[in-house]
């Protein structure tokens, strides 16, 4: 069956490649849903879907825009507007697929659309810029980036193969009959976060969930997972949350690699859901340095690499007390029911009896704070076990359950 594949593309400058796209769509059997997202400049080819309706539905009038014409105000209106139009025709079953070319400010527009649309709905973005550091244009959601190497202005041998490869992507992607659709009932989906110094642990948690009906998102907590998390629970996708992983909170605090963002946390207890918290991961930072460099200012830290390049601290007792400080006050938005365990064996694979950092004095000052400043309304479980053992998680497990059994009641 045909499907639609919706192009994101200023036409004023890329008319060519808006129609060497809609070109090699419809030989793979498709059809193309041309979207001028431009303001400015004449269009080269006629849109589907003009900029002028693109305007209105961004709730802008273009005429008015080009009055005194800002990439501010009208880039916010076109995006708004495409925004707009895609989820309504992809809500009806209209649009399979969206594909968009850019250099800086296109590819800028573009990756803001697609942040908009559903998790699980293909997209695919051409830009120039996809060689860096994407994750500003990425964000939390699952946009495929692909390098066109060369500028996207006209076309060239290189070029036609360069979107032949984009549009043949964007078709196998509309193609996939595998659909993410998502069934409430009495089993929500459990969201879980994760680190390296976990994992074991989490494997045993997917095992005990799935023993009792449930199946389970895993997220590495590593900055851009956490909040891909809490931005399912927004949109209803996760019901439920296992946090097992709070590398975020710390690495926050102290501004490095995992870092989460004033959010994290907070959500699951504004929206009531329930949830089992476990500060794995919280005993140490993340920190990107050059090839086994020691920071001057964490030389007299207990240390580990976890990679070449990413450095490991071991928070002193000052240091971890502000992130059990700020997990707290995080906290306070849980307003229902829920459970914090402790595991006195150690929050990780790296800070167990043995392990390079292994911290009795530095735990102690953690797991107490955190005591002293939790909510009254979240239970305190301390275990004398270390967050990977097997008794650990299935009590952590089996709580959750218990409180989304009580929810269902």
């Amino acid at each position: 069956m045909a499907k639609t594949i919706a192009l994101l593309i200023t036409l004023d400058t890329k008319d060519q490649e808006a129609g060497y796209l809609m070109e090699k769509i419809r030989a793979r059997g498709h059809e193309p849903l041309l979207m001028d997202i431009g303001v400015i400049g004449e269009p080269g080819i006629e849109a589907t879907i003009s900029r002028h309706e693109i305007a209105k539905a961004g709730g802008g009038d273009l005429d008015e825009l080009l009055k005194n014409p800002t990439r501010e105000v009208a880039g916010a209106i076109m995006v708004q507007g495409s925004i707009n139009i895609l989820n309504e025709r992809i809500a009806a079953g209209q649009v399979h697929a969206v594909l968009g070319l850019g250099g800086t400010q296109g590819t800028s527009s573009g990756c803001d659309i697609m942040q908009a649309l559903p998790y699980g709905f293909p997209k695919v973005m051409v830009s120039t810029v996809a060689s860096g550091d994407t994750s500003g244009f990425v964000g939390i959601k699952d946009i495929t980036m692909m390098f066109s190497v060369s500028d996207i202005l006209k076309l060239n041998p290189f070029t036609r193969k360069i979107l032949s490869n984009a549009a043949a992507a964007a078709c196998g992607m509309a193609d996939v009959e595998t659909v993410f659709d998502l069934h409430k009932g009495e089993k929500p989906l459990i969201g879980m976060s994760n680190l390296g110094v976990l994992t074991r642990g989490a494997m045993k948690a997917i095992e005990y969930f799935e023993e009792a009906g449930y199946e389970v998102i895993v997220f590495h907590a590593v900055g851009s997972g956490g909040r891909a998390m809490e931005q399912m629970m927004k949109e209803g996708i996760i019901g439920a949350v296992f946090d097992y992983a709070m590398g975020e909170i710390a690495d926050d605090v102290f501004g490095v690699l995992r870092a989460g963002g004033p959010e994290r946390l907070t959500v699951a207890g504004k929206l009531g859901l329930p949830q089992v918290l476990c500060p794995g991961g919280a005993e140490h930072l993340g920190i990107i340095v050059p090839p086994h460099h020691v920071p001057d200012e964490y030389k007299n830290h207990k240390i580990v690499f976890h990679s070449p390049v990413v450095f490991v601290p071991r928070l002193n007792v000052e240091e971890i007390t502000r992130v059990a400080d700020d997990i707290c006050q995080r906290l306070q938005h849980t307003k229902d029911k829920a459970y914090f365990m402790i595991p006195k064996g150690g929050v990780g694979s790296y800070s167990v009896k043995g392990g390079p950092l292994y911290d009795v004095e530095s735990d102690t000052a953690f797991f107490n704070r955190l005591k002293e400043n939790l909510p009254a309304n979240i239970e305190v479980l301390e275990r004398d076990l270390a967050a990977e053992d097997p008794a650990f998680v299935r009590e952590g497990v089996d709580r959750l359950i218990s409180l989304i059994e009580e929810r269902n009641k």
